[in-house]
């Protein structure tokens, strides 16, 4: 490591205590870290949610016990930063045992200036967090050195940490600028709400893809005549997302539309559906999710703290897909204009494949509604 542990204390907004040890707290670093506090179950692809845009505003706790253990590698990377606040862990490994790994876990976030916890009792903070529900916390050094806090300190930022509700946090992580990804017979416009490169990497087989801010106007994007839009994940609350609702309301019915995550809940929400928060979200590799077609499960990636609420989506709309551990809406998709969309991550980084197959229907949708890829425009 190249920077020495201190004695730390995470402090939620309800009082909740839990000790550790803090790394970053070194020449510099000021202040606590802060942000709503959540748990992420996955064994693998620590650095993939770490670089999740999703976690912006986000401090992330991983349930499983060892993370660092392989290590990090660039090829990895979901964005072009870290977009969490903070990292709590209950042990952070120091020597990377896989031979891809070009860097520890606690170099990476060194270099970004990413301040972890480590030593904490995760089972009991993410019990807390099951029945509590995701809140505010902060986390910093209380052992009397440069920088140092105290618990009623950390309580006081903690409770001073404003919710994700009503928050537009889309426009810290989404591209200011236009850019060309993919090579794939179709061409897509995808709407970056926090887009992450796994879903790029994944609709670049399909099409050229042209990623456009989040703010880009419906009639910008109609203009460049596209094959299909796909509505990105992204953080926070969607309906705080300026604009979007009514942009992708401009979209329906003139291109197909598929949306992931966030992209999901605006879709659902220009549908006239509601969308509301989860008590502690979905956040990890393994939930399983049913195919009302078909009755297949999928075991599923999923990273969101927002749903579409049951029973608000219209008569031209219909459920497509369910969580089978709470009910909640996974998927939709529209009977009269060429939309569809889904809760969770079909594209993985990190998780299951289960779900992959979305890509290619939304190229059998491109394809249905007339166009025909290269051959079309050659």
């Amino acid at each position: 490591m190249t920077q020495p542990w201190r004695e730390g204390l995470l402090v939620l907004a309800d009082g909740s205590v839990f000790e550790g040890e803090v790394l970053g707290f070194g020449a510099g670093a000021t202040g606590p870290v802060t942000g709503e506090v959540v748990f992420n179950t996955v064994m693998a692809g620590y650095q993939e949610v770490m670089t999740d845009p999703s976690y912006a505003g986000q401090i992330v706790t991983f349930t499983y016990p060892h993370i660092g253990n392989y290590g990090v590698v660039p090829e990895d990377d979901e964005s072009r930063r870290p977009f969490c606040r903070g990292v709590v862990v209950r042990e952070l490994t120091g020597r990377p045992s896989n031979w891809r790994a070009v860097e520890t876990l606690g170099g990476f976030m060194a270099r970004h200036g990413l301040r972890a916890l480590s030593g904490v009792d995760t089972r009991r903070l993410t019990r807390c967090l099951r029945d509590e529900g995701s809140m505010p916390g902060a986390y910093g050094p209380v052992d009397g050195g440069p920088g140092s806090l105290d618990e009623v300190a950390l309580l006081a930022a903690a409770r001073a940490e404003p919710p994700t509700q009503g928050r537009n946090l889309v426009s810290e992580v989404s591209c200011t600028e236009s850019y060309r990804a993919g090579a794939g017979p179709f061409s897509v416009v995808a709407y970056d709400f926090g887009i992450k490169r796994n879903i790029l990497r994944n609709l670049g087989e399909l099409a050229a893809v042209t990623v456009v801010p989040a703010t880009t106007p419906a009639q910008d994007v109609l203009a460049m005549a596209p094959d299909g839009v796909f509505l990105s994940n992204g953080p926070g609350d969607p309906a705080a997302v300026t604009g979007a609702v009514e942009t992708v309301r401009a979209l329906l019915g003139q291109v197909p539309v598929f949306g992931i995550c966030l992209g999901h809940q605006i879709l659902a929400q220009a549908l006239g559906a509601r969308t509301y928060k989860l008590p502690f979200g979905h956040h990890g590799g393994n939930h399983p999710v049913r195919r009302l077609a078909t009755g297949r499960v999928e075991i599923t990636s999923q990273n969101h703290n927002y749903a579409v609420a049951a029973g608000t989506l219209g008569e031209g709309v219909e459920v497509t897909h369910v969580n089978l551990n709470d009910g909640v809406i996974e998927g939709l998709a529209c009977r009269d204009v060429p939309a569809f969309s889904v809760q969770y991550h079909p594209e993985a980084g990190p998780g299951p494949h289960d779900a992959k197959y979305l890509f290619a229907e939304f190229a059998d949708l491109m394809e249905r509604c007339g166009a025909k890829g290269d051959a079309a425009r050659a």
